[in-house]
C-alpha cells in the first residue's frame, strides 16, 4: 500500500489545499493530511479547528485521512509507515524551499521521496496568508476556500455577524 503524507498548517486550508488533497487522493492508496502543530507560529485557527476543517471538506474521500503532528515530519511518517511526502508547487518561489525541504528529508531518511505537485493555474497565487488578509478586512473569500472555512473565517473576524 503506497501511504503518502501531505504535511502543512493549512491556516486554513484554502481551494488550492484541496484541490492538491483530491489530485493525490487519485494517485495513492492512502493519503495522510497532516496538519504541523508549529509551537512557534501564531495561527488563526488550532489546531483542532484546523483538522475538523480539513475532516470536513474532505468528508467525501474514503482514502484520505485527517491527522496533527508536532514532531519532525520523518519521525512523523515513520509512525505512519509512509515513505511518500506530497508537496504542492505555486510557483518557481516556492521550488527553492521545496527543495531545500525535500534534499534535508531525504538526507535525514534516505527511503523518504518528495513528489512535486504543481498547482492548478486558477489557484497558482492563493495562500492562506492571502485568505486571513482578504477575510480580516471582510473581503470576499469565498472563490478561494470551501463554505465551510468561509463560515468559519467570518465567525473569527466577525464574531456578532456569523
Amino acid at each position: 500500500m503506497k501511504i503518502a503524507v501531505y504535511p502543512g498548517s493549512f491556516d486554513p486550508v484554502t481551494n488550492g489545499h484541496v484541490d492538491i488533497i483530491r489530485r493525490s487522493a487519485k494517485v495513492f492508496d492512502k493519503l495522510v493530511v497532516a496538519v504541523l502543530n508549529n509551537t512557534s507560529k501564531n495561527p488563526l485557527f488550532s489546531v483542532e479547528e484546523r483538522t475538523e476543517l480539513l475532516r470536513q471538506v474532505t468528508s467525501d474521500l474514503p482514502n484520505v485521512e485527517i491527522d496533527s503532528f508536532r514532531d519532525l515530519l520523518i519521525n512523523y511518517m515513520k509512525n505512519k509507515n509512509a515513505h511518500l511526502i506530497v508537496r504542492g508547487l505555486r510557483a518557481v518561489s516556492d521550488f527553492e524551499y521545496e527543495l531545500q525541504m525535500a534534499s534535508t528529508n531525504q538526507k535525514l531518511d534516505e527511503n523518504i521521496e518528495t513528489f512535486f505537485m504543481t498547482s492548478t493555474p486558477k489557484y497558482s497565487y492563493l495562500s492562506s496568508s492571502i485568505v486571513k488578509e482578504v477575510a480580516r478586512f471582510h473581503g470576499p473569500v469565498s472563490d478561494l476556500v470551501p463554505i465551510e472555512v468561509e463560515k468559519a473565517l467570518q465567525r473569527k473576524y466577525s464574531p456578532g455577524l456569523a
